[in-house]
């Protein structure tokens, strides 16, 4: 399940060292020469953490989720960046919301396994982890979802890989659909706060997206979104391509009209950016009404625009 947790195998991250400044005279310069040699030397024992395998990652990924099986936090405080969200019952949250939601939640997990790993880079500072989670278990005195669709995103902190994100969504069987719920209703509140430029550059982004599904237009995707764009629902994992079909020839939505909001952005690294955001709209899919969903969102800055590289949609608890 861990969407109440975000927890990785990774040591925390620790800055690099900068040499020290030259002394004014020439008194201690010996001293300074030293200090800057030991300087030097520090920062010559910690290079930039290479690129990660995705059997590195998928390592992590089983030792987070022991740790989630284990209720074993220390996991999440060691080694989630600062810059961490997820989802849990309580909607989006940070990283010590998400370390607290270990003694707040009780959950009793027998087993799970972890399969069909895929890895995207996203930049040489970004790594994007997909992959379905088989689980038996209960947390809050309920049946957890028997499979779900993974998510967790790793950043490039200094020598380390640190988690950046983790977010699930229970595997739909497009063959044989639930039964559909009642559906989650909601629109921007009037007292939203408003969101700084940087976030305001991503929807601007988000919602000709949007409005390019909602007209089915494939020439106005393809001129928003990156080559190697990905997204993951309930039916699992899509390619550019897929993506592209699904929202357009396949396309079995009437959307009236649609929203975004309650968006917040994070910069991962020089050129690539990550957004949560909440989006939904007023039509049908498939004969259902659309849902307003959490939704997660990775930006690659390419020139001077900004292209969706990656996005998922969370179904709201």
């Amino acid at each position: 399940m861990r969407s109440s947790l975000l927890g990785i195998t990774l040591m925390s991250a620790a800055a690099l060292l900068s040499a020290c400044g030259t002394p004014a005279g020439n008194t201690g310069t010996a001293n300074a020469n030293a200090g800057n040699a030991a300087n030097s030397n520090a920062t010559a024992a910690k290079p930039a953490a290479a690129a990660p395998t995705k059997e590195s990652l998928m390592t992590m990924e089983k030792s987070a989720w022991e740790a989630w099986k284990n209720r074993d936090a220390k996991w999440t405080e060691e080694n989630a960046s600062e810059k961490y969200v997820g989802f849990g019952a309580s909607g989006r949250m940070d990283k010590t919301a998400s370390v607290k939601s270990y003694t707040e939640q009780k959950c009793d997990v027998k087993s799970y396994s972890l399969s069909g790993d895929q890895m995207q880079m996203v930049g040489p500072d970004v790594a994007i982890l997909t992959y379905k989670g088989d689980q038996d278990g209960v947390c809050d005195g309920k049946k957890i979802a028997a499979s779900v669709n993974s998510t967790s995103i790793y950043a490039r902190e200094g020598d380390k890989w640190k988690a950046v994100f983790y977010g699930e969504t229970p595997v739909i069987d497009p063959k044989a659909p639930p039964k559909p719920a009642a559906a989650k209703k909601e629109v921007p509140k009037a007292d939203e706060t408003k969101p700084d430029a940087a976030t305001e550059a991503l929807l601007a982004v988000e919602k000709k997206t949007w409005e390019a599904w909602k007209n089915k237009d494939a020439k106005a995707l393809e001129e928003v979104l990156a080559k190697d764009f990905a997204f993951v629902t309930g039916t699992g994992r899509m390619d550019h391509a897929a993506t592209l079909k699904s929202w357009t020839t396949e396309n079995k939505c009437d959307v009236k009209s649609y929203w975004v909001g309650d968006a917040k952005s994070v910069s991962l690294s020089k050129d690539v950016s990550m957004m949560t955001f909440k989006g939904g709209g007023e039509g049908t899919c498939e004969g259902q009404p659309i849902n307003t969903e959490w939704y997660v969102g990775v930006y690659m800055k390419d020139g001077e625009v900004w292209r969706p590289a990656f996005g998922m949609g969370i179904p709201m608890s």
